[in-house]
């Protein structure tokens, strides 16, 4: 019975949008009318630069790791923080406040991942940004790392087919809001990272 109450608190901690904040707070804009569209990290960076990129992905990552840690406590139950987790992920990319129209969760899963087991969580940081580094692509770097949660979590947590499921679960979510990006990627068409401020266009 406190699957749903952690699910749901969880949620609200992810509709903490710090994409949308910073964008507010820096330049008075709505990040969501600009570059992508999407209230995430890589948005922010391309289109308000590295610094702000970089608080982003943190403000992201750090909500849904406190979401799991936080849960955990007051339930007492590992897997209630879990939950949570999800939770966050589902605020982070459908929230409620802004319409529903929200980020992919890749930060918020690297932080899920970090609150459930921080080797599961090292891996999966230093395959993703090892894939960026290498080919410039974020999403083919967010897909395989997504992609490679729940095989960890199998490895990691054997027999225990909840954590695999949860994990799965969030890997379905996160390639699903990649659906256009892996489009562009199979037709060479995606566009690589870039670490600069660019101008911004509606």
């Amino acid at each position: 019975m406190i699957r749903i109450p952690a699910l749901i608190i969880g949620y609200f901690f992810g509709c903490f949008q710090t994409a949308y904040l910073v964008g507010e707070a820096k330049e008075k804009i709505d990040i969501r009318e600009y570059g992508s569209g999407n209230l995430g990290a890589t948005n922010a960076l391309r289109v308000l630069g590295l610094k702000y990129g970089a608080i982003t992905f943190l403000g992201d990552f750090t909500k849904a790791l406190l979401a799991v840690l936080i849960v955990r406590f007051l339930f007492k139950d590992p897997m209630a923080g879990f939950y949570a987790g999800v939770g966050a992920i589902i605020g982070h990319n459908w929230p409620v406040f802004l319409n529903f129209k929200g980020g992919k969760g890749i930060a918020s899963t690297l932080g899920v991942a970090m609150a459930i087991n921080p080797i599961i969580g090292l891996i999966l940081i230093v395959v993703m940004a090892s894939i960026i580094f290498a080919f410039r692509y974020v999403s083919l770097g967010s897909i395989i790392m997504v992609s490679l949660f729940p095989i960890l979590m199998y490895i990691f947590k054997p027999g225990q087919w909840e954590y695999f499921a949860l994990s799965l679960a969030i890997a379905v979510f996160a390639i699903y809001r990649h659906r256009a990006n892996i489009k562009r990627l199979l037709t060479k068409t995606e566009s690589k990272i870039g670490f600069n401020k660019q101008e911004k266009t509606k």
